[in-house]
């Protein structure tokens, strides 16, 4: 291993094996995915053209790519786990493969739509995953994306903290770190798309306790599978105590939270909407407003002191 690059921060063979563990029961613990499948759909809505031939990743149950399917389009679903692709496969038959984010398996320009659903934030190079996407997709092809953010999972994180400093006298990474929004837009541009967009909105999800979400986590495929994690199992004293300090709503349940960034973004294409060139306005803002003009860099008049 070359000592001047810095580790991966993921373990993908990790997350590989939670997800292939999630695909046993992933009907009864898929409710957040189903939930932003669905603001998926709604966005994918918003835009008037039809798409013929559809890759979805982190496919999961299957239950976004039925739905993509339903207007008549070839939908390819993919998933890192064989075992997920597997049972998505079973679920509706579409067409189904084992591929990982970060190299995926078919031709330049196979598609004009994909669609990620909450999976890129396990990604070590998201970069080149995205780079990997643009690939695929057709000239004015569209990617559309939701991904774990920043505030994900934050409430969970302190006291797991605190709980393990207090029982064991240290404390190690137990929720992974996660991207901030206007990441999101950075690397978009990056990876070499159009008119890219990142937009973040967050969600609040009710457990009976702080353990409950914990076992939820694991049987969705979300537990942490960063290298510097702990690999022993959590002591029983640790996660009570977590338990104990995680605060409750006024009804004795908890809420977890979840930030979800939003990505939009365009393969470039010849016919494409582009931005003007500075200068190139018709009118000027001033004229609307009713206001003078003033050059960049000047100070608006402030009050007279008397």
């Amino acid at each position: 291993m070359d000592p001047t690059v810095p580790p991966a921060p993921f373990d993908r063979r990790a997350h590989r094996i939670h997800r292939a563990r999630a695909a046993r029961a992933l009907p009864a613990h898929d409710f957040l995915f189903d939930e932003i499948g669905e603001q998926l759909l709604d966005r994918l809505s918003d835009f008037r053209r039809d798409f013929s031939a559809v890759l979805n990743l982190s496919c999961r149950g299957g239950r976004l790519a039925s739905a993509l399917a339903a207007s008549g389009a070839l939908v390819v679903q993919a998933d890192l786990a064989p075992e997920m692709a597997a049972a998505a496969r079973h679920a509706n038959d579409l067409p189904t493969v084992a591929a990982d984010e970060e190299w995926l398996p078919f031709k330049e320009a196979a598609f004009d739509l994909v669609v990620s659903n909450l999976g890129l934030h396990w990604v070590n190079d998201l970069p080149g995953a995205l780079v990997q996407i643009r690939r695929v997709l057709k000239p004015d092809g569209l990617f559309l994306g939701a991904m774990f953010g920043s505030g994900t999972l934050d409430t969970l994180r302190e006291t797991l903290m605190a709980a393990e400093i207090e029982v064991e006298g240290g404390a190690s990474p137990r929720i992974s770190p996660f991207a901030e929004v206007r990441d999101g837009g950075d690397l978009l541009a990056r990876a070499g798309f159009a008119l890219p967009v990142a937009d973040q909105d967050s969600l609040r999800v009710s457990f009976t306790d702080a353990l409950a979400l914990m076992r939820d986590l694991g049987a969705m495929g979300e537990s942490t599978c960063a290298h510097a994690r702990r690999k022993s199992f959590s002591r029983r004293a640790t996660l009570a105590a977590a338990a104990a300090r995680y605060p409750q709503t006024p009804n004795g349940r908890i809420e977890a939270e979840f930030g979800i960034i939003m990505l939009t973004a365009w393969a470039p294409g010849p016919n494409q909407q582009k931005p003007l060139r500075p200068g190139s306005a018709a009118s000027r803002l001033a004229d609307h407003l009713g206001a003078p003009e003033q050059s960049a860099g000047d100070t608006a008049p402030g009050p007279k002191k008397s």
